[in-house]
């Protein structure tokens, strides 16, 4: 059945504007081009385009060019204002952006084990309201908030999670009171995953597994071009994996004696101090992303080798069960070994799995999260502008 002509100016309109979005601003004349559209369909979507606010002329193409067939066509960026925060267990980090996600401000608070829960919410939204006035933001459209624990899929919501502090699950309340905006919460892994296979190291993978390797370590698992987050929202938990080389095993309430015994931040510390190897930390780095990017600095192959021996076992039983193909080492720890740490990895998940598997060094370290809470943000925005406005 085909479609109606209303149904067919919304698709034609969410085309042009995708293209728009992907390719920066483009002229009537590309635009037939790129989507194969006749001359009068794009003249009459650029009309009401223009109509709708979403789009507008910003320059001209060519300097030979002049005229209406020259016109350069771009999304409006201030259509929309977006946040997007990374909550950890000691601190919240906030960046507000545009439309099409270019940053505006951004700043970070700490907020200490010893802040009751009242007042860490506070001191977060607070931080989050006055970096949109810095932004010039009047109102936000979109926020997307990563934080670690797990996400309800039926419900989209942070569950309560043993040994994470309790003002995560109520900022979330919070913001959606205080703010007239759309909420987004997402666990922080998935959207560092996000972020490294549109941005960074999985660029040009459908299919990877994603360590986040950080304070904690998690895991994010992209298939066939798809993020999986599991029957209950747990896919990834790899903290809790038992694995050979600790003194204990994990419980359902207790990641003791699992894969974050042996690839957490105070254990790959220890390992360090054992290897004589002491790192100069800086600003909101963890202590052991500095001591690896010290190991790595120095040349201290013992060390290196040995941390990689520990995230092979985690990295193997992934690629065991899922045969992604590559995995990303990610989060600060990952992105501070660079290929120094990767090969090494590579190399011993080899010797462990008969699959071969690709590992890679993440390219945006702890900057993943905020980086993909944005792009969720703004294909929230973008997804309800789009729809609501064209056609």
């Amino acid at each position: 059945m085909p479609a109606s002509p209303s149904t067919a100016r919304a698709i034609n309109d969410r085309l042009a504007l995708e293209l728009l979005q992907q390719q920066g601003p483009l002229t009537a004349g590309q635009l037939k081009t790129e989507t194969g559209l006749s001359r009068p369909t794009v003249a009459d979507l650029v009309e009401r385009l223009q109509a709708s606010g979403l789009i507008r002329v910003v320059g001209e193409s060519g300097a030979d060019r002049r005229g209406p067939n020259a016109r350069l066509y771009g999304i409006v960026a201030d259509r929309a204002q977006l946040a997007a925060l990374d909550v950890r267990t000691d601190s919240v980090a906030v960046v507000v952006s545009d439309l099409l996600g270019t940053p505006l401000a951004e700043a970070s608070v700490p907020i200490g084990g010893d802040t009751g829960t009242g007042p860490a919410v506070e001191r977060a939204a607070t931080l989050v309201e006055r970096t949109a006035r810095d932004a010039g933001a009047a109102a936000l459209h979109s926020v997307c908030v990563g934080a670690p624990g797990l996400i309800d899929p039926a419900t989209g919501e942070l569950r309560d999670t043993t040994g994470l502090p309790g003002w995560h699950r109520t900022l979330v309340t919070a913001l959606q009171e205080r703010l007239p905006a759309r909420v987004i919460v997402e666990n922080e892994t998935n959207l560092a995953a996000l972020a490294e296979q549109r941005l960074g190291a999985a660029h040009d993978r459908d299919s990877f597994a994603f360590l986040w390797l950080g304070h904690g370590v998690g895991a994010g698992i992209f298939l066939d071009g798809r993020l999986r987050r599991g029957a209950s929202g747990g896919a990834g938990e790899i903290g809790f994996l038992p694995v050979p080389g600790t003194s204990k095993v994990p419980s359902a309430v207790d990641c003791d004696g699992g894969f974050h015994s042996l690839a957490g931040s105070a254990a790959i510390c220890a390992l360090a101090e054992r290897h004589g190897i002491a790192g100069a930390a800086r600003a909101q780095e963890p202590p052991a992303a500095a001591v690896v990017r010290a190991a790595v600095a120095a040349g201290h192959a013992g060390f290196l080798d040995a941390l990689a021996h520990r995230l092979a076992l985690g990295a193997a039983a992934v690629v065991s069960v899922l045969d992604p193909g590559c995995v990303v080492l990610g989060g600060e720890v990952g992105h501070a070994g660079g290929t120094a740490l990767a090969s090494r990895v590579e190399a011993r998940v080899a010797e462990l799995s008969p699959l071969r598997t690709e590992i890679r060094a993440g390219g945006l370290g702890g900057a993943a999260v905020l980086s993909g809470a944005l792009l969720t943000a703004r294909e929230a925005a973008q997804g309800e502008l789009f729809a609501g406005s064209a056609g």
